[in-house]
């Protein structure tokens, strides 16, 4: 039996999450959210709408069965069940007939980009209306068009849900994904895939924090949950906000808002020395919930990791953004990634040098000896000494990888044989 390819698998779970119709609340969300609890345990919150959440309140709850344009003859020249993105986003309810020239107002389109339908909304301000592509709107002939939309806004709740690993240490990583976009695989099913593939791997490598996975609509969502962990946010030592994990561009990081986090140094760390093209980009408060948890009252150490940054590619946020745009290979790249960066982040401890009066002698506690057949035993005893004088409560395990120019591995596996052999504390 050949083994599962993670890349195929989480590239499958894009394609089967696709169709959903889902917004920054109702059915849409809580379908996706079942979907993702087939592969992990959820907890999953629903708050009900006029909520107060920080200065925002949880708005009424929006779900949709049908929708389209149909000219004179009935015909749907622009329909729901073709693709989910046709709709603006919380539109109202409509059954009516106009003429084209009335219905243009209502109409959204991408003239540059032709064969695209865009991807719209009006969240906050009561609005309905169609998207299609250019070419489709060229076609439409002067007439009158019955215009239906089947929605629904009704007081009911924001859902949101969370996984969490348990580590060693109550204090926290967060890893965030927005759930509100509808038919965009790249924007943001793949971060979606990527973070339950990576849910997986940490609980099966006992790790050092506990890391609790967000998955939530885009900042109405991020600000919700803020709201109701304010006591708890002194927890949060670091965390990642995962979007547009596939597309075949490289990586990029986002930084904090602090700019120098701890999870903006080991991103940049692991970047740099896995040799993969990358950008490094300053934080800037405009994307995703990176924007909310870096909020200046909050300030949490929380980057933004993508391909591909938001906007940054032709088919944002446009049906272009389909399953075919998403690649399992990039899929599998972001993953290695995030698992890579986090081993670093567990194990980036300080420590303190129990023998730091001159060299401590390595060979009588068989340190060198066990270096015996090594391939990097020069870089390993190198690492050793580089520990020992640096260990001194004040330097972690990544600021000696960084000082020396060793892998961090080589440093992380130094410390625990010193610690081993009694030298070192943490």
């Amino acid at each position: 039996m050949m083994a599962a390819d993670p890349g195929q698998e989480m590239h499958a779970l894009v394609e089967r999450l696709y169709p959903l119709c889902r917004s920054i609340t109702g059915d849409g969300v809580r379908g996706t959210l079942d979907i993702i609890g087939e592969h992990i345990p959820l907890t999953v919150h629903e708050v009900p709408t006029g909520t107060q959440v920080l200065d925002w309140t949880v708005p009424q709850e929006w779900n949709i069965a049908d929708a389209y344009v149909a000219d004179a003859t009935g015909r749907r020249v622009i329909d729901f069940r073709e693709s989910n993105l046709h709709v603006v986003g919380y539109s109202t309810p409509v059954d009516t007939t106009m003429p084209l020239s009335e219905l243009r107002e209502h109409l959204h389109t991408l003239p540059e980009q032709p064969d695209l339908v865009p991807y719209r909304t009006s969240y906050y301000a009561p609005a309905w209306g169609f998207c299609l592509t250019q070419r489709t709107l060229e076609s439409l002939v002067d007439g009158e068009y019955r215009v239906v939309i089947d929605s629904s806004l009704t007081d009911g709740h924001l859902t949101y849900a969370e996984h969490v690993v348990p580590g060693r240490v109550t204090d926290e990583v967060i890893v965030s994904c927005h759930v509100c976009h509808p038919s965009l695989a790249n924007d943001n099913l793949a971060g979606i895939a990527v973070a339950i593939f990576l849910a997986r791997e940490l609980a099966a490598a006992d790790p050092h924090y506990t890391y609790r996975f967000l998955f939530a609509p885009g900042t109405i969502g991020a600000i919700t949950w803020l709201a109701r962990n304010a006591e708890a946010i002194g927890k949060v030592k670091h965390g990642l906000v995962l979007a547009c994990a596939g597309d075949a561009g490289s990586v990029t990081y986002k930084r904090s808002r602090r700019g120098d986090a701890e999870i903006d140094r080991v991103l940049e760390h692991v970047l740099r020395a896995s040799g993969r093209p990358h950008t490094v980009r300053e934080f800037s408060p405009y994307g995703y919930d990176e924007r909310q948890f870096c909020s200046p009252g909050f300030n949490l150490g929380v980057g933004s990791l993508t391909r591909t940054p938001y906007a940054g590619y032709p088919e944002y946020h446009t049906s272009g953004d389909n399953p075919d745009f998403v690649l399992p290979e990039s899929l599998v790249d972001t993953l290695a990634v995030c698992r890579e960066a986090f081993s670093v982040l567990d194990r980036n401890h300080r420590y303190v040098n129990l023998s730091p009066y001159g060299e401590p002698q390595l060979g009588k506690r068989g340190l060198y000896d066990s270096l015996g057949g090594r391939s990097d035993a020069k870089q390993a005893q190198l690492a050793m000494l580089w520990v020992l004088n640096f260990s001194d409560g004040e330097h972690s395990l990544l600021d000696i990888a960084e000082r020396s120019g060793l892998p961090f591995d080589s440093v992380a596996d130094a410390a625990l044989a010193l610690q081993s052999a009694g030298l070192l504390k943490e």
